[in-house]
């Protein structure tokens, strides 16, 4: 059974593949999950009934088995459906779902026959199940027969027939760093999500090959002495990829999907280069004030910089108000929050920008105890990769011999995943030593 919910318990979608399950188990689910707020596994059992969940912005994404099913490929049909979803309608949210009820369904009983996955190809979906206008019969058999060819063929992601007046291959090599560093500069935990984002705009069935970097070390017992290796530990390809040649020489090889796709998915948690150093000194004044300076340190090349870089700095529950100084960017006192927002719309490599303030503090008869919470920051910075991760060349082989364009970008980001822990100092610990270097973890 397949459910999609919305974060009140409502069932959005719901298709019973089997005769042994009633539409009654999506009221299991809604009892034991949804309105449970302790439930942090995505695999719940009760009896000989399995519920496995994605989480995608305020729905739930359910399939449910009363088999002894792989769970690997449960979940990634369901995260094959949120994609599909999304290249069909952008945004997964309840509201994108209750207006394409029709194609919702078209598209599920298309990639699922009987509880058994089938085609779920974004590009072979899209020639048939469409939102534009009917084809004429004539055509539509003929798409018919192209659709089956392909669908049946060695390379089922792609179409023979593809043409393009301007052939070109876009790599964009994505990393999102997640980072939490304590109050005195030590790395709690340092590493990298990233994936390779490839757009092929090319005719006919050509063969691409790229390289990555010569040291790239998979397994770490293979490392062998290597200091200056790039670590993965671990990378998941698209199916289009042939894993032998990639293992042998690093060289990946393949024939693209047409249009947009993910080729690579990897993780790295060794040798992490943090583009962005924060060092933050949080000093409280008695019960009435506390005083911050923060440092942003750029660690990266000076040709290079960091872009839409926000820092959310906490602030006690009863502070009253915030003077701020800021000789970069915007800062500003976001009450509501607890939070003072400084945005910084770039930094140059290299560069040091500097945030000084003092929050003022009503006086409480009860003395409220401030949890700390950690310095968010957000920030992009192109052509950076903070695993170390590159392309060494990228080439395009076809029967035709046509020239091709390529690009190879790289992106690397944050967005609520890079925290440094603050730990606010009392008068006594200010005297005893320099601010910037003393504290206790918060």
């Amino acid at each position: 059974a397949f459910f999609v919910f919305n974060q009140k318990g409502e069932v959005l979608i719901s298709r019973l593949y089997r005769t042994d399950f009633k539409r009654s188990i999506a009221d299991v689910f809604r009892i034991q999950v949804v309105s449970n707020s302790d439930v942090r596994s995505p695999i719940i059992t009760l009896g000989s009934t399995s519920f496995f969940h994605v989480r995608v912005n305020n729905l739930y994404v359910v399939a449910v088995t009363k088999t002894n099913a792989n769970a690997a490929l449960v979940f990634e049909y369901c995260y094959r459906f949120i994609s599909i979803a999304k290249s069909y309608f952008g945004k997964v949210d309840e509201e994108s779902v209750k207006n394409n009820f029709t194609l919702i369904y078209e598209l599920i009983d298309e990639i699922n026959d009987f509880g058994y996955p089938q085609n779920s190809e974004i590009d072979t979906l899209k020639t048939y199940i469409t939102t534009e206008s009917i084809v004429s019969t004539a055509i539509a058999a003929e798409e018919s027969s192209k659709i089956t060819t392909q669908a049946t063929g060695v390379t089922s992601w792609r179409r023979g027939d593809v043409k393009y007046k301007k052939n070109e291959a876009f790599v964009d090599v994505i990393e999102t760093v997640n980072l939490s560093m304590s109050a005195k500069g030590t790395i709690l935990r340092a590493d990298v999500d990233g994936h390779i984002q490839m757009r092929a705009y090319l005719s006919g069935t050509p063969e691409c090959k790229f390289g990555l970097n010569d040291k790239l070390v998979i397994d770490k017992n293979e490392r062998g002495g290597i200091s200056d290796a790039v670590e993965l530990d671990d990378c998941r390809f698209h199916q289009c990829v042939r894993l032998n040649e990639f293992d042998s020489s690093r060289t990946i090889s393949f024939i693209p999907p047409d249009g947009e796709f993910e080729l690579m998915r990897y993780r790295s948690t060794s040798n992490v280069k943090l583009p962005l150093r924060i060092i933050p000194t949080v000093n409280e004044i008695g019960t009435s004030q506390v005083s911050y300076v923060v440092t942003v340190k750029a660690s990266f090349s000076n040709k290079l910089s960091a872009t839409s870089v926000v820092l959310r700095i906490p602030t006690p529950l009863n502070t009253t108000g915030v003077e701020c100084k800021v000789a970069s960017g915007k800062a500003k006192y976001v009450p509501a929050e607890n939070v003072v927002v400084w945005k910084i719309p770039r930094i140059q490599g290299g560069q040091e920008c500097t945030f000084t303030a003092t929050a003022d503090l009503t006086s409480t008869t009860v003395r409220q105890v401030w949890a700390r919470p950690p310095i968010d920051v957000d920030f992009q910075v192109l052509m950076f990769t903070a695993s170390g991760l590159i392309v060494r060349f990228l080439k395009v082989f076809e029967k035709s011999n046509y020239h091709s364009i390529k690009w190879v970008r790289y992106l690397t980001k944050a967005s609520g995943t890079y925290q440094i822990r603050v730990s606010p100092r009392t008068d006594a610990h200010i005297m005893m030593s320099d601010p910037r270097l003393r504290s206790f973890e918060g």
